[in-house]
């Protein structure tokens, strides 16, 4: 008899492993998500991603979306009822409190190499770092924050320009494939205890930290590479800079300052480094060429951008 699995997971990265799960040998009794949120300037009511696939795809799977689970007696007699051998856990976005750790084992997908980065962005900041390389840890869940026993670990090596998309593809591909792994081997997986004098945090990712300027091209560019997806990189202006390449780290210019104009890119130099600039987005207006952009601006060589 297979066993059965409650997922509980909310954003894309998290379908991927739900995905690989509904089409495992195990039974996917029911999915646990966020409830649906306004998005947009009409505020259209949003289902989570991976409540959209499962309509998309007319899965015959329960769904809850309790709006939290702590001191929820509803939603603990839900999963009891469930019955699941086990409780997969994927950036569902709320902390299991100890009632419903109790119930089964809880395995959580944690999109970094434990004890790096607990928390809530984990992929952004070993971007941010210029890490050379990431991954996901499958582990036993308890009452702390990404502190439980590691029950399994693959790597992922970062090229030096990948940015946050691509990170989470390729990530959560691992990831799937990191829980089938995981179930199929729980018997016999010793769990190993994290090395607590290793750890380091990650905090939640907010729109004020894609504010840049052009003192440092490589550290610039990290950022960009972290939050490329959200919420992009802008100068104080709120000029948005996208499709950024790094030029280089070592020549001295002066903030801002335009060194190139090509045909399809600027090159901006930085108190240290430069940076090749395809796109640029002015505050409420269309993202478009950087070169049309500063045409538009009647910016020459030797201007500053600002």
């Amino acid at each position: 008899m297979s066993k059965k699995i409650l997922f509980m997971g909310t954003p894309d990265y998290a379908t991927t492993i739900f995905k690989e799960l509904i089409n495992s040998k195990y039974d996917v009794v029911a999915l646990f998500t966020q409830p649906d949120k306004p998005v947009g300037r009409k505020q259209i009511l949003t289902p989570p991603h991976i409540k959209q696939y499962c309509l998309d795809e007319n899965l015959d799977i329960s769904i809850f979306q309790p709006i939290k689970l702590r001191g929820n007696e509803e939603a603990k007699k839900q999963i009891e009822e469930l019955k699941p051998d086990f409780i997969i856990v994927a950036a569902y976005g709320q902390i299991l409190p100890k009632e419903i750790l109790d119930i089964a084992p809880c395995i959580n997908l944690h999109a970094s190499l434990l004890p790096k980065y607990r928390g809530a962005s984990p992929i952004q900041e070993s971007l941010l770092n210029d890490d050379y390389f990431t991954g996901v840890t499958s582990m036993l869940m308890e009452e702390g924050l990404d502190s439980g026993d590691i029950l399994g670990l693959q790597y992922l090596k970062i090229n030096s320009t990948m940015e946050v998309s691509e990170a989470f593809e390729k990530l959560s591909i691992i990831a799937a494939n990191l829980t089938i792994t995981t179930l199929d081997n729980f018997e016999n997986i010793k769990p190993l205890k994290q090395n607590e004098s290793e750890v380091s945090f990650c905090k939640k990712i907010k729109k004020d930290d894609g504010l840049v300027n052009f003192l440092n091209a490589k550290k610039l560019y990290l950022k960009y590479k972290a939050y490329s997806y959200w919420p992009g990189v802008f100068l104080e202006s709120e000029l948005k800079l996208k499709d950024i390449e790094l030029c280089e780290e070592e020549s001295i210019n002066k903030e801002g300052e335009i060194l190139e104009i090509s045909k399809d890119f600027i090159v901006i130099g930085c108190k240290k480094g430069s940076l090749k600039i395809k796109t640029l987005q002015a505050p409420s207006k269309k993202a478009i060429s950087s070169v049309d952009f500063i045409r538009g601006q009647r910016l020459e060589v030797g201007d500053i951008l600002v």
